[in-house]
């Protein structure tokens, strides 16, 4: 089917104006006609060998950056400062920063060797952010960065130095941080570590949920390949740069058939609160499931042939093997009874919960420092750190779980439980979990890394 006489002398008429169409204009025109060929090919396919004849002609024309030396000359000569905003590199110190931002001041560097609050742009981590009012001749005349003093959970200090009819003043403000909302889930691979590298996880949020499920998971013996996680936390945001992450919010994981859920729900400011789950029950357990955050268990609580004595008797504790140095942790607050050598078990350390509960650590490289009898611990305070003292043949734990002076098997214990939120908290806390809940179901359970801000 071929073009009318009225069609083609359209088609010509309109293929005669692209080509006097500017070069500017050129993605215009290259679109225009290959939507001329599509046509084409669509619908008259006698056209075809006509396009192919075609002449094209490309012009290309260069133009001109404007002149703006007498605006620049301008400036400088009414002396108008101007504003400098740079980030702290790798190897950088504040003298080649400031050298960088334009700024020849010996003046200023004396102030900030001497004044105390000053000395804090000396120390900045890499990729602070620093703003500058510079004058033409180099001087000072304001700087400011965010110091990153996790102090309080929403808030940030900024600190400002001035030039001053008398010199330079320094001062400290507090300014707010917006938070932002972040979502990450995962499957759990070779480790559970490698598992939120790979979810892009912040250090400080992955330590959070070692704090969180302490008294649940043992996150070297519980989880395995295929167990699922998902967490929900702030981010904290100043300037729309980004400051620091900040509380988990919300975590779940899906192990061994179980499921396990932490929200965070506490007072309207964020700074008190506790981890409950959905029912409203309380996660912080009077007693920690394991004294070491990461570890293996290569002996429990039975009968065995001890390594040194060759004699088959029974073993009343639990041995968790980890590296020389790695910090034990107080299952429970309470206070210490004995700190020091004794016997088989080297470096040890005794700690009483109460009337009727007491926890031994074992075969400690060091105990920390502090740790003497009548000291108050708190849960979660390290204690000491892994190693080989007494009769042991490596670097392990030897802990012990007593009730009235008598060894006993954690495992088969009913430990007592902190209080569930109150008859009045839970209208409130439903709220709560129905959000957490929505925010879980946004996250797809196959889903590697999910953000959302």
């Amino acid at each position: 089917m071929g073009l009318t006489d009225k069609s083609r002398i359209a088609v010509s008429g309109l293929w005669r104006k692209l080509c006097l169409l500017p070069t500017s204009r050129k993605v215009s025109f290259t679109a225009v006609g290959l939507s001329l060929m599509a046509f084409g090919a669509a619908g008259v396919a006698p056209l075809a060998p006509n396009v192919a004849d075609l002449h094209v002609v490309t012009i290309t024309e260069e133009l001109a950056l404007p002149d703006l030396s007498a605006q620049i000359n301008a400036l400088r000569q009414a002396s108008i400062p101007f504003v400098v905003e740079e980030h702290v590199r790798p190897g950088d110190n504040l003298w080649s920063l400031l050298h960088r931002m334009g700024v020849n001041d010996p003046s200023a560097a004396n102030f900030i060797r001497k004044d105390a609050r000053a000395r804090n742009l000396v120390s900045l981590r890499s990729g602070a952010r620093l703003q500058a009012s510079i004058s033409p001749e180099g001087k000072l005349l304001s700087i400011q960065t965010l110091l990153d003093r996790a102090g309080n959970q929403s808030n940030a200090t900024t600190i400002v130095l001035e030039r001053t009819t008398d010199g330079f003043n320094s001062r400290l403000a507090e300014v707010a941080l917006e938070s932002r909302v972040e979502m990450r889930s995962g499957e759990i691979g070779a480790s559970f570590f490698a598992a939120t590298d790979t979810a892009e996880l912040p250090d400080v949020v992955t330590e959070q949920l070692l704090e969180i499920f302490a008294g649940d998971i043992d996150f070297a013996l519980d989880l395995g390949k295929g167990d699922q996680f998902r967490v929900i936390y702030e981010s904290l945001w100043h300037d729309s740069e980004f400051v620091r992450s900040g509380r988990v919010l919300a975590a779940e994981f899906h192990y061994n058939g179980k499921r396990k859920q932490a929200i965070w729900f506490g007072s309207a400011d964020g700074q008190r609160g506790y981890y409950y789950d959905a029912s409203g029950k309380s996660l912080k357990k009077a007693f920690l499931k394991s004294p070491l955050p990461v570890s293996r268990i290569t002996s429990g609580f039975a009968m065995r042939m001890h390594p040194i004595s060759g004699e088959w008797a029974q073993h009343k504790g639990i041995d968790f093997a980890a590296p020389e140095g790695t910090p034990i942790r107080a299952t429970a607050s309470g206070v210490v009874d004995f700190s020091g050598m004794q016997n088989g078990y080297g470096n040890v350390v005794i700690i009483k919960h109460g009337p009727v509960y007491s926890t031994l650590y074992a075969h400690m490289s060091r105990i920390a420092t502090g740790m003497r009898a009548g000291t108050r611990v708190a849960q979660g305070a390290v204690i000491g750190y892994v190693g080989s003292t007494g009769w042991s043949t490596g670097p392990h734990l030897h802990y012990e779980f007593r009730v009235k002076n008598e060894a006993r098997d954690p495992g088969t214990i009913a430990l007592p439980q902190t209080a569930a939120l109150s008859a009045a908290e839970l209208p409130q806390f439903r709220q709560r979990v129905a959000e957490i809940t929505h925010r879980f179901a946004v996250m797809s359970p196959n889903a590697v890394t999910l953000a959302s801000r």
